[in-house]
């Protein structure tokens, strides 16, 4: 049933619980195989990503979880990396000194017209006063700010799998309804998907605002495209609750199918392997 789920987040970044339920949930839904992914540190604090004194814990953590319901689930450990600049990303050398089975390479963060860092994630109405305090109401800036750095973390590489891709869409649509239907936006995601391609990176359909605001990451009219490209995809929901790792699977699976996709990526037995899409 394609029951895995590699993007998830607990107590030790922003999740709402410990990593054993999370681990317990995956094993009460059957799920064949599950991976914790917290947000990895960044150079200063934040109320959303891990403490760097908190990585040796997280790792044992784990160790211990993997070992408590092998019978049941394959349980694997990652890290959602971000892209801040050229000294802080998913190749960071640091980041492949530890015991992972897999990273994610994610954007959230923008430098503003006055080099100060603004998240770019977060809800619509947010984002939206981001973009007029920080870049003078020039949503076309930001778009771009965003896609550039995508395009360098592609660049940079030292991850396996791309995050949320295009999770811009949503809040760039809020602000300005019908930016998706521009040439220049449809031309900038394109590009960037021809570059994950090209690099062999996989790409997750991320289904966390499936529920609430109908709406994958990427946008569901791009999956034909990303089929042409031959890009190798996983459907995760980066859930922040154990109850939510199974939110818009069923959807996104169809969709895929709708789209021409066979199979998606899975991890058993410590490998990726292209399973059918049943």
């Amino acid at each position: 049933m394609n029951l895995t789920n590699y993007h998830s987040h607990s107590f030790y970044c922003d999740g709402r619980t410990g990593m054993e339920d999370f681990a317990r949930f995956a094993r009460s839904k059957r799920f064949t195989s599950f991976g914790f992914s917290s947000h990895a540190p960044l150079p200063f604090p934040t109320a959303w990503t891990m403490e760097w004194d908190r990585i040796d814990d997280y790792l044992t953590e784990f160790a211990r979880l993997k070992q408590k319901y092998s019978e049941w689930v394959e349980l694997y450990i990652g890290l959602e990396i971000d892209y801040l600049n050229d000294l802080h990303n998913p190749a960071s050398e640091y980041f492949h000194t530890l015991p992972l089975d897999y990273r994610i390479g994610s954007v959230h963060l923008l430098y503003d017209t006055q080099g100060e860092i603004v998240d770019s994630d977060v809800p619509a109405p947010a984002f939206c006063r981001m973009v007029e305090k920080h870049f003078r109401g020039d949503l076309d800036r930001v778009i771009h700010l965003y896609y550039e750095r995508l395009m360098r973390m592609l660049e940079l590489g030292g991850f396996d799998i791309v995050g949320h891709a295009d999770k811009i869409h949503y809040n760039a649509s809020a602000f300005r309804p019908g930016i998706l239907d521009e040439p220049w936006y449809d031309d900038l995601v394109c590009a960037c998907f021809r570059e994950i391609a090209r690099h062999g990176y996989q790409m997750e359909i991320n289904t966390k605002a499936y529920r609430e605001l109908g709406t994958f990451y990427p946008n569901e009219r791009y999956f034909s495209y990303l089929r042409q490209l031959g890009i190798p995809v996983q459907v995760n929901s980066d859930a922040h609750y154990p109850d939510r790792i199974n939110y818009g699977r069923k959807e996104a699976l169809q969709a895929l199918r709708r789209a021409g996709f066979k199979n998606v990526m899975e991890m058993h037995g410590g490998r990726w392997r292209e399973r059918e899409i049943i």
